[in-house]
């Protein structure tokens, strides 16, 4: 079982592993761009005209980012106390906003911290959509 600090222990991805898989991807920080908030229906398009250190204080006053990097203009999204993003289902491991999720979420495991590789954990409640 990989080891989701540990990239050595990180398995190379192959197609249908997300369908059996505890959704280890989703406890990672998640690193999103203005763009993405907008698909995600966080933040408005009439928002964007504002400057984006008031939609970042705003973000982390509503506590849905954790951090926001000024000068690549990066949030990181807020995740629960155990480490899990916070659009993860708790019961079925399924993104809750799957349709809208952010690019780092579409590009996983393509990109990341070892790329074409992933921290895949054995679900046994199979069944979960592909990544």
């Amino acid at each position: 079982m990989s080891d989701i600090e540990r990239l050595d222990t990180w398995v190379k991805y192959k197609n249908g592993l997300c369908s059996d898989c505890m959704a280890s991807c989703c406890s990672m920080p998640v690193e999103v761009k203005l763009p993405d908030l907008v698909r995600m229906g966080i933040v408005d398009e009439f928002e964007l005209q504002e400057p984006v250190k008031n939609i970042a204080k705003r973000l982390e006053k509503q506590r849905i980012i954790q951090h926001f990097n000024f000068k690549y203009e990066v949030f990181t999204l807020s995740r629960r106390a155990n480490g899990d993003c916070m659009y993860l289902d708790q019961k079925t491991r399924l993104c809750t906003i799957y349709e809208q999720r952010p690019n780092t979420c579409r590009n996983h495991p393509k990109v990341g911290p070892r790329p074409g590789y992933c921290a895949y954990s054995k679900n046994p409640n199979h069944g979960r959509r592909s990544t």
